[in-house]
């Protein structure tokens, strides 16, 4: 028999509306499976047990009473720790913010709440989100392989059933890496459609906040809750809002998916190749054409995004790197200190960079309606692995091997959504990628569920 905790957001909306399923039975079920696997897995640092069940009566007596609020009214979340929750410690996962305790919600906290979705922890994240990996927390898919970062906490909730769904950050990749990693869904919106006020940065040009799910369906659910102005964030855009749901049918008839000839299949497994390619035949079979597209400027890539992230990084930490340089791990230590020494021409040639990219890859959507390509270049390293040893005798470093292939879409601001595509010969989860135009969240929901709809059981929980 189906627990609550196994539900979909989908799912569990659908039986919250009708009454078949109370709030409080989803959430106690939620917190249950925390107790059960999460001293094992590790993806919160925080519980908020007393004050989730609050709230999930709360929600129960306002169904009840016919005030229903929408499709995330009593569902439990996880929220990545970089995410200001007011009373609530916020931590970063990093001993420069013990104790910190904000005194406001952060504007996606309050957007959610708003909603009437139930906290029930706050997630951890790679220090500060500064890394690929969250090293603190296990794969629920296999505890000897890391969950990705740096929003590891929050793909790893939702893949073992300690959340229904969970928002996560990504600066160069920490959405989509771990949502990779773990069988999950995770969507990274066009730069500024969702709020950062209340949300510590990495790189204030590069950050995004996003949902991770287990569906596609899902994630356009939670989407359509987090998106809106927010005069606090500069970055902000002003738009009407939008329904991310999933329009009409699985028919993709006309859709143009480009998929690349150079950088997003050089040096990646042989088993995620072959995932992605099946994926792509399986859209095409759906009515899709593929068309074959060159990335430009690949080349860049790296150095514009090194060259954007450290120094930015390293202005927000300046105060406290130079105070308590002591309470950051070493390795986050330092790559902010690496920044101190990075020039301002090498900052501007970045900037300048970027521009040049941004438009170039926007004349490949004059070909396409979306770029498919894998999300990571392998499956889950093993806890402990520092690099992957390719068949050409380049050794990597993991955290350089993951965000490859999911920078172009932070350096470009264009939304990208991460979901599963099969398995690896060890069990692992294969992710692929669908990068879309700006503000073309509705197109990839659509072809996301499309695809999950013909070829595979959505909201798989990872087999604890």
């Amino acid at each position: 028999m189906t627990q609550p905790y196994e539900l979909s957001l989908t799912e569990a909306a659908r039986a919250l509306a009708d009454r078949s399923l109370s709030p409080v039975e989803l959430t106690r079920s939620v917190l249950d499976r925390i107790a059960a696997v999460d001293p094992e897995v590790n993806a919160y640092v925080t519980v908020t047990a007393d004050a989730a069940l609050r709230s999930a009566r709360g929600a129960e007596r306002e169904i009840a009473a016919g005030l229903y609020r929408g499709p995330l009214h009593g569902v439990p979340f996880g929220l990545k720790d970089l995410v200001d929750t007011a009373g609530v410690p916020t931590t970063a996962s990093s001993l420069v913010r013990a104790g910190h305790v904000p005194t406001a919600d952060a504007a996606v906290t309050a957007r959610l709440h708003a909603a009437g979705a139930v906290l029930v922890g706050k997630t951890h994240t790679h220090e500060f989100a500064y890394g690929t990996t969250t090293p603190q927390t296990r794969n629920p898919w296999s505890t000897g392989h890391l969950a990705g970062g740096s929003s590891g906490g929050s793909a790893a909730a939702v893949a073992s059933g300690t959340a229904t769904f969970a928002i996560g950050t990504d600066t160069g990749g920490s959405i989509r890496i771990p949502a990779a990693l773990t069988g999950t869904v995770g969507l990274k919106p066009t730069y500024g459609l969702v709020s950062r006020h209340g949300v510590a940065s990495l790189s204030w040009s590069l950050d995004h906040v996003g949902p991770i799910t287990r569906t596609v369906r899902d994630a356009g659910l939670v989407l359509g809750a987090l998106a809106g102005h927010d005069p606090r964030d500069p970055a902000s855009i002003d738009r009407p809002a939008e329904d991310y749901g999933c329009g009409p049918g699985g028919d993709l008839a006309g859709l143009r998916v480009g998929v690349p000839v150079n950088y997003y299949f050089d040096r990646v497994q042989p088993a995620v190749e072959e995932a992605v390619r099946a994926a792509v035949d399986d859209l095409t079979a759906l009515g899709a054409e593929v068309v074959p597209v060159e990335i430009p400027m690949a080349e860049y890539v790296r150095p514009t995004q090194w060259g954007l992230m450290v120094p930015e990084a390293t202005a927000y930490h300046q105060a406290s790197l130079r105070a308590v340089p002591e309470l950051y791990t070493e390795d986050v230590r330092l790559l902010l200190e690496a920044g101190e020494f990075v020039p301002a021409t090498d900052y501007i040639r970045a900037q300048r960079a970027r521009t040049l990219m941004r438009a170039a890859w926007l004349e490949l959507f004059h070909r396409v309606d979306v770029i498919a390509a894998p999300a990571v270049t392998s499956t889950a390293a093993r806890v402990g692995q520092e690099v992957i040893e390719w068949p050409d005798g380049v050794r990597e470093p993991v955290s350089d091997s993951y965000v490859r292939l999911s920078a172009p879409a932070n350096l470009t601001g264009l939304p990208a959504l991460a979901l599963p595509v099969g398995l690896d010969g060890q069990g692992l989860p294969v992710g692929m990628q669908l990068i879309g135009r700006p503000l073309g969240e509705a197109t990839l929901v659509r072809i996301g569920a499309a695809y999950e709809g013909g070829r595979r059981p959505a909201g798989v929980l990872a087999p604890l």
